[in-house]
């Protein structure tokens, strides 16, 4: 599914914009409609920028609906989106670390109130166990910024995937 060029995202209706990065932030709604506003973006950096703008100073709900979007790390394969599969490499994990994975997301998520999100970057979901398990100890307005920014940070991927080229239009 190629993803259309910066001018064509800037002059789309709201609606549509939302379609077509909707796979590159697992579809939130409202954190899209507030990317919407910040057009245009004039290039791929410009987009990542205003990305990232608008997920940390979102209101504590659209931060939330953007984190939760995302699935949690070891969910069931059939219940996370085509790209959050290829990323979360479901073929090649130790069944161990994809144990130990649920019990940690539910401590997080009942000590934070949202979903840990991690760019997983092509790490095996034993190299997160640890990271998962810090960061519940940190402190929850840092969690909640390092948590948007890897949300940001797993869309550039996924459009680099995608085929978009840094600095192209």
């Amino acid at each position: 599914m190629p993803l259309p060029s910066i001018a064509a995202l800037d002059a789309m209706t709201d609606e549509a914009l939302a379609t077509a990065l909707g796979p590159l932030f697992e579809r939130a709604p409202g954190y899209l409609a507030l990317l919407a506003e910040r057009r245009p973006f004039g290039s791929w950096d410009g987009l990542y920028q205003a990305a990232e703008a608008v997920a940390l100073t979102a209101p504590d709900p659209i931060q939330r609906e953007l984190l939760d979007a995302h699935p949690r790390i070891g969910a069931p394969p059939g219940s996370v989106s085509a790209l959050s599969y290829r990323e979360q490499g479901y073929d090649r994990e130790q069944a161990e670390a994809i144990e130990a994975l649920g019990p940690l997301n539910d401590a997080y998520e009942v000590h934070f109130g949202f979903r840990y999100v991690v760019f997983v970057a092509g790490r095996p979901r034993s190299a997160i166990v640890p990271l998962l398990r810090d960061a519940i100890g940190a402190d929850p307005a840092a969690e909640r910024e390092r948590g948007l920014r890897d949300v940001v940070a797993i869309a550039r991927a996924r459009a680099q995937a995608l085929g978009i080229e840094e600095g192209t239009g």
